[in-house]
């Protein structure tokens, strides 16, 4: 067994953070530095270059040859060009340089990168901006300096300037509000984002047309297993996919990402991954990190790592669920119930705030995780429901109802001790809250989950929403607040009279039953089904007034993301419906065929020697409907598909896709889905592995 004694050392080896910085800069250039990533004071040029030779020193000692400007364009994943620190340095000699004004701004071609209409193809100069808040790090030879991405005119064509912007959004918003309730501090948001993911044998991954270019299976039986048992949830690791997971905790631990906890969950071959929290900013670069890690760690052990919301039909999807709070610098969880009268009137006003903040912009939070694969996960199988709630237990409601009636002497509950009833076990206390799988966007204790992102989606966009939609709310309460003689007094009708506004978001129950769907109508909540149907309320005059108001996004910036998430919409759907068609047409159709004379030169040889036949020719009989159907449901998918690809703009070909060429998918799979239950499936008969083959190897 493997002595953990190193694993201190190794947690962080490959990153320039605090304790590198420390011990390569001079006293001065690092007081310098802090300044800049605290109080966001500008970086002088001979700061920088101090802090660029240091860093490329350090890389270097690590085996960085190169380095690259890491940054996360609109595509959803991160992007990176490498460049080597070779510098000529005459006579056939080199250097090895890096300035300050490299390690600040870098100028990638940002030609082929999505901007939605922000700028013309041939208008290819972007720069990259030096991000000093999230550290830089070594990995296979190279440094990499995580960064913002714009245009050669401004405009914002990434995930992090945003991101940073809300950031700012919501920490001066807070402090604000905490400035009138006496207390004077710097806040920020923070996440922990669980990750999960599905892992399968690369080599029945390969034979799979769908999952190679879809990175889901458009066909599949259902298997006579699924996860009916319960038994793979928590269940014992295989030693495969343990030697994985040790690998992977390695990999990400030397990149200082604080993997934590790891298991099975509720599907067969799914898992998760669970990091402890971190600022916002750095938890994002953090899990795309680790998407990166998983694929890569995978291939060593000969699997492939799923990241598709919904990779298999008939289980459970997979989601990230975005923990989120707000935390003063010296550490006080805003979100967490305080001991004394002033800590929960400071708790209750930013609860209040988020429930207003999630009831007033919940369009906004939901097309910030829709995307064509998450339409397929939202709804059932432990995914939470489409429609917008917040759980908060009954407690929490509790006090805010009895808030909001005026009985402001509620008092909280002392946590009660379970008894397990043997001897040897001991009483455990227990919360005053419940957990709800269903809900969308459910309070924890001390943060509050939003469950509904897909696990292949950066985190970026749903905490720009979440962080900007709280400091709009945060703001009201301010401007209220000073305005009023008895700022206690006036905190504690505050909170009544908001909760009373915003309690129709609040529901603790079962969020998949279709009695909460009708009463969810009846609040007057949105549901927003699709992908398509969310996307067309970006540019609500509303939800523009949010982003340009709190400086997150211009007009033209906004109407880029919608064209640009239409657009990719349409273009996931598209490319399904042709793999579709492309499987049927050449490899299961003709697999129907084969088999079909092999049936019918049978049931001829029976006839001739007077045996009966009836089983060959029902088999035959309905083999031929199945391919019949079959052939023209591909046919009328493919028509359907290029249709919706030719009409004129993104909302049409989005809404398209949406209402006709969903419908025709899911009828050429039910039929193919039929067949494969009827066909051998031995070598060269189904083309496919099953389902059983891919969730139990």
């Amino acid at each position: 067994m493997e002595n953990a004694s190193h694993l201190p050392a190794l947690f962080g080896s490959m990153v320039f953070g605090e304790e590198a910085m420390k011990k390569t800069l001079a006293p001065e250039i690092y007081a310098a530095l802090k300044k800049t990533t605290e109080n966001g004071e500008p970086l002088t040029p001979e700061v920088a270059d101090a802090v660029a030779e240091a860093m490329k020193n350090w890389a270097m000692e690590r085996g960085a040859t190169h380095f690259t400007h890491w940054f996360q364009p609109m595509t959803g994943i991160t992007a990176e060009k490498h460049d080597s620190f070779l510098e000529p340095a005459g006579e056939g000699k080199v250097l090895m340089c890096f300035s300050g004004k490299t390690l600040i701004k870098g100028e990638p071609d940002a030609s082929s990168f999505p901007s939605g209409g922000l700028r013309a193809t041939f208008e290819a100069r972007g720069y990259t901006a030096w991000d000093p808040t999230s550290p830089a790090f070594v990995k296979e030879g190279t440094l990499y300096i995580p960064t913002a991405f714009c245009s050669f005119g401004g405009a914002v064509l990434d995930k992090k300037t945003p991101l940073l912007r809300s950031m700012d959004c919501v920490a001066r918003s807070s402090g604000r509000l905490l400035s009138l309730l006496g207390t004077e501090t710097r806040v920020t948001t923070t996440v922990g984002a669980e990750q999960e993911y599905f892992l399968i044998p690369r080599e029945l991954f390969e034979r799979r047309r769908d999952l190679r270019l879809c990175g889901r299976t458009l066909f599949g039986a259902k298997p006579p297993k699924g996860q009916e048992l319960d038994d793979h949830y928590f269940g014992a690791i295989r030693p495969n996919v343990k030697a994985f997971m040790d690998d992977l905790d390695r990999e990400l631990w030397q990149l200082g990402v604080m993997a934590k906890t790891e298991h099975n969950e509720a599907a067969p071959a799914q898992h998760e991954l669970a990091p402890v929290y971190e600022t916002t900013n750095i938890a994002c670069d953090h899990n795309q990190l680790t998407m990166e890690m998983m694929k890569k760690v995978a291939a060593r052990h000969g699997l492939v790592c799923l990241l598709h919301e919904k990779p298999f039909a008939g289980v459970n999807g997979s989601g990230k669920h975005n923990n989120w709070s707000l935390s003063t610098v010296d550490g006080v969880n805003l979100l967490r119930p305080g001991k004394t009268p002033a800590e929960m009137m400071r708790f209750l006003l930013f609860v209040t705030a988020v429930l207003a903040a999630v009831d007033e912009y919940a369009d906004l939070l939901r097309l910030s995780v829709a995307t064509a694969s998450n339409d397929c996960r939202l709804g059932g199988y432990e995914a939470p429901p489409v429609v917008l709630s917040v759980f908060l237990g009954e407690e929490l409601t509790a006090a805010l109802d009895a808030i909001a009636a005026e009985h402001i002497d509620y008092t909280k509950k002392k946590k009660s001790l379970m008894d397990l009833g043997a001897s040897v076990l001991p009483k455990i206390p227990k919360d005053n809250a419940d957990r709800n799988r269903t809900s969308p966007f459910a309070f924890t204790g001390n943060k509050f989950e939003f469950r509904m992102l897909g696990s292949s989606a950066s985190i970026a966009g749903p905490n720009i929403i979440l962080n900007t939609a709280v400091a709009e709310i945060l703001d009201r309460f301010s401007d209220e607040l000073e305005k009023a003689a008895d700022r206690t007094e006036a905190a504690g009708k505050l909170i009544g009279r908001t909760y009373q506004a915003h309690k129709r978001i609040v529901f603790n129950g079962n969020g998949y039953s279709e009695e909460w769907r009708k009463e969810a109508a009846r609040r007057g909540l949105p549901e927003r089904r699709s992908t398509a149907e969310a996307l067309l309320h970006y540019m609500d005059e509303k939800n523009l007034e949010l982003f340009i108001r709190h400086g997150i996004f211009t007009r033209e910036e906004v109407a880029s993301r919608e064209e640009i998430l239409l657009e990719n919409y349409a273009k996931t759907l598209h490319i399904e419906a042709l793999t579709m068609t492309e499987m049927a047409r050449r490899e299961i159709l003709p697999a129907i065929v084969s088999y079909e004379e092999d049936l019918a030169r049978l049931a001829c040889r029976k006839n001739e020697l007077h045996l009966p036949a009836d089983y060959e020719l029902s088999l035959l009989t309905r083999l031929g409907r199945l391919a019949s159907d079959a052939a023209a449901q591909s046919d009328e998918l493919c028509r359907r598909a290029e249709a919706a690809a030719a009409l004129a703009s993104p909302t049409e070909r989005a809404t398209a896709f949406d209402q006709e060429v969903i419908p025709a998918m899911a009828r050429l799979r039910a039929t193919v889905d039929e067949a494969e239950t009827v066909m051998p499936t031995g070598e060269g008969a189904w083309p496919y592995p099953s389902y059983t083959d891919l969730l139990y190897y």
